[in-house]
């Protein structure tokens, strides 16, 4: 408590408190402590936040807007955002280096909207930084990079706006926001043992260049954490498969550069010690000595991020103790590792990754020899016994922590742990040698790199085929009611499954044949074949026609063109999103991709549609508005070979039973006097009797102008409602249709009040059955004529119980 008190006073000495309060300007030199890390860019209605950097720094001169100079050593964070030069929704790469910053943890720059001080234009996102939130758009030509290169111990001269941390008890006093229209002013650069660290991880990034895309992205991750190049759709498979531990260096890394020193740990202190120490002659105290200086290059080179710091500490205690003849318990090393760090940080104790780091080293001390023993007593091979029961041991007190930030729990994470650690020790092993080689010698650099590239891509493999299957995760309740009830049914289930398997009526669930039944039961629940998933859930309903996938505030559909076959209109804003809708639907090849307008909430899930399909032809709008956003369709497009061109009013196109016709906008480009949503690619689709109508984000402006070119148009049975069901819509054209199914795209509790209460007072006026995905989830359209029906999915972005409303 005394150590914790002396360190938030701390926070409150100096100027800088009360500048943030006010929301002050002021000219404030500081001291970098971290790395800087790129942060992910968000889609805020029909637009993308710009990417940005954020780095933690210390104070220690702060001159106020009139005049007064004040010396103080003051933690902040310092934000700054990138003027907008490149793709737009930043979904498509991972841009961020690992700085001790966990999944899911704020970082106090989020707009103050609770006390109604609004944030400086840009701003306006919850900032989160770590595992799920460090993506940036790739290709900025900003100031964003230069940012990116400084490194901890750099002084710097900064002009920013203040403002309070978001939450009280964090680790800093404020947020200095800075304009990121030019590089920052460094004041004096960073010392050589910064230098040195920042040219061997450099070294090893132009050592992977010519690598694997996979192996070139994961290669520094796994070796020095440093993620800036894990493209989005990795890091969620990653994600997905409980494997994100790989990309943040923990104690895993340092045991086996030591184990490589000193030998297997049992055997450390003996005559008979293994490892490269006693091959050299190195004596005991020496091998002690020389551990620990690697331990502390180890921090320095990999940052001290928590994980990092517990295990060099862990490490060095251990070190200490066979240097000095006494013998090891890693338990009490891990104890006061512990005990130390929290004294002299308290604020790890709030740390998320120090938490899961620290359970998971004492499960592998505690629980797995344990149950290695017994999956050995019941003639399990040594070595697969060990690598079982540390990866179930780690899963079992790790996962209550996991769920608590990602909702969501794994079943394939055993698994995919087990057939990656294969890998990890070669490609860290060989990825520390290329790093050491990279300063002296590149080409052998380069080969050692060649050669780790190949574990490397195993384990990427790996985690995209776990992420892959359709019931990798479960969803679970959230926050720490969630983390406890799954703690809860963890423990029962340790403590009272064993004593239920020994009671004398459960001897047949002990039979080879149901512990085979059982496991038949887990994988038929993980790859959840797409007949047997239909006839337990509903889902997707058969002969579906048309589907409004569940993607939040925004906007993808599909049309059923064949078996596995479809054409998807418009991507939504997630990708994640969008993806899981087409593999819940079976969709693996898209003839046409729609994208009826440039709008974050229709483009930003892209790389999701794109992901392992094959896409024949991407159709756009010819507004190219805004700007960044439609060169983010193109790179995305360009990166994959897909062809892309305009949509042109009037034409006619088919695939398979689907046939549309494109009636707006007129000619390749329109003035859109209200925005880009006027410009929206309209359809209407005819398949297997069924009329659609697909009106994109249209507005009163050109609802009015399209039922003036077509006053002909007719009846349709179902209407994608424009906008979101915004209360922007024109009753002629609503009354022209008179559709028999309105579906309306929005996500819940939006800010928007999407969908209006007047839009739907108009549709049930003329007849028409409502469904919204905010309440009802992805909705699929089925049948014909008095046939028609409506299956929901319930409310979630994934499929569920069906439930029809027919009409």
């Amino acid at each position: 408590m005394a150590s914790a008190a002396l360190h938030t006073a701390d926070l409150y000495r100096g100027p800088l408190p009360g500048l943030a309060a006010q929301y002050a300007r002021a000219t404030v030199e500081l001291e970098v402590t971290s790395d800087p890390r790129p942060i992910r860019t968000t889609v805020r209605g029909d637009r993308t936040t710009p990417p940005g950097t954020v780095l933690e720094a210390e104070a220690v001169r702060v001159t106020t807007s009139a005049g007064l100079v004040t010396k103080t050593r003051t933690p902040v964070l310092v934000l700054t955002r990138e003027p907008r030069t490149g793709p737009g929704p930043g979904t498509s790469a991972e841009a961020g280096t690992r700085t001790g910053t966990e999944p899911g943890t704020r970082t106090g720059t989020e707009p103050r909207t609770q006390s109604g001080t609004e944030p400086e234009p840009g701003d306006g996102v919850a900032t989160r930084t770590g595992a799920e939130a460090r993506r940036a758009a790739p290709g900025h030509d900003g100031s964003g990079p230069q940012w990116r290169t400084l490194l901890p111990s750099t002084r710097l001269r900064v002009h920013a706006r203040l403002a309070p941390p978001m939450r009280g008890g964090d680790r800093i006093a404020a947020v200095l926001r800075v304009p990121g229209d030019g590089p920052p002013e460094v004041i004096r650069g960073p010392n050589s043992l910064q230098r040195t660290a920042g040219t061997l991880r450099a070294g090893l990034r132009r050592a992977t260049d010519g690598l694997a895309p996979d192996a070139r992205a994961l290669l520094p991750g796994l070796v020095v954490g440093d993620t800036t190049r894990v493209p989005a759709e990795l890091h969620d498979a990653f994600r997905a498969t409980d494997l994100t531990h790989l990309l943040a260096v923990s104690g895993s890394n340092l045991t086996i550069v030591l184990v490589l020193l000193i030998g297997p740990p049992g055997t450390a202190m003996r005559v008979e010690r293994g490892g490269l120490a006693p091959r050299l002659g190195i004596s005991l105290r020496g091998t002690a000595l020389l551990g620990g200086a690697l331990t502390l290059a180890f921090v320095v080179v990999c940052r001290p991020d928590p994980s990092v710091v517990r295990a060099a500490a862990c490490g060095l205690i251990a070190l200490l103790a066979i240097g000095t003849g006494r013998r090891r318990s890693l338990i009490p090393a891990l104890a006061a590792a512990v005990l130390l760090l929290v004294l002299y940080d308290p604020w790890l104790a709030r740390s998320y990754g120090f938490v899961l780091s620290v359970l998971a080293t004492g499960a592998l001390l505690t629980l797995a020899p344990r149950w290695s023993a017994a999956l050995r007593g019941r003639r399990v091979p040594p070595r697969l016994a060990e690598a079982l029961a540390a990866a179930l041991a780690a899963q079992a007190v790790c996962a209550p922590v996991v769920v608590v930030l990602a909702s969501r729990v794994s079943l394939v994470a055993v698994p995919c742990n087990l057939l990656a650690e294969l890998a990890v020790a070669p490609a860290t092993v060989l990825g520390f040698a290329a790093l050491a080689a990279a300063p002296f010698a590149t080409p052998v650099a380069k080969g050692l790199a060649w050669c780790a590239g190949w574990p490397a891509g195993w384990i990427a493999d790996v985690a995209r085929a776990g992420a892959a299957l359709p019931g990798a995760g479960l969803d679970w309740p959230g926050g720490w009611r969630g983390g406890l009830l799954l703690a809860v049914v963890t423990a029962a289930v340790l403590l009272f499954g064993g004593r239920l398997l020994r009671l004398p009526g459960a001897r047949f669930l002990r039979h080879p044949a149901a512990v085979a039944a059982c496991a038949l039961l887990l994988l038929l629940a993980v790859v959840r074949p797409a007949p047997l998933t239909r006839v337990i859930t509903g889902w997707p309903p058969p002969g579906w026609r048309f589907v409004m996938c569940d993607v939040g505030q925004g906007d993808a559909s599909v049309l059923a063109a064949g078996a596995g076959s479809a054409v998807v209109v418009d991507a939504g804003p997630d990708p994640a999103l969008v993806d899981r809708c087409l593999r819940s639907l079976g969709v693996t090849r898209i003839p046409l991709l729609l994208l009826t307008h440039f709008h974050a909430d229709h483009v930003a899930g892209l790389p999701g549609v794109l992901r392992g399909r094959e896409v024949g032809l991407i159709q756009t709008t010819g507004l190219e508005e805004p700007p960044e956003q439609a060169e983010f369709v193109r790179h995305e497009a360009s990166a994959r070979g897909v062809p892309t061109a305009r949509a042109v009013a009037g034409e006619w196109r088919r695939a398979g039973p689907v046939r549309w016709r494109v009636l707006w906008p007129p000619g390749a480009r329109v003035p859109a006097p209200e925005g880009p949503n006027d410009a929206s690619v309209t359809l209407l689709v005819r398949a297997a009797g069924l009329t659609l109508l697909l009106p994109g984000d249209l507005e009163p402006p050109a609802q009015e102008a399209l039922l003036r070119t077509f006053p002909a148009l007719p009846p349709v049975d179902v209407l994608k409602v424009a906008h979101h069901g915004s209360a922007y819509q024109h009753p002629d054209l609503l009354r022209r249709i008179r559709p028999r199914l309105a579906l309306i795209s929005c996500g819940t509790d939006n800010p928007y009040g999407h969908p209006a209460p007047s839009t739907l007072a108009a549709l049930r006026s003329q007849g028409a059955a409502v469904l919204r995905s905010d309440r009802h989830g992805a909705v699929a359209v089925a049948g014909a004529g008095a046939e028609l029906r409506a299956v929901q999915s319930g409310p979630g972005s994934g499929p569920g119980p069906g439930r029809s409303d027919g009409r």
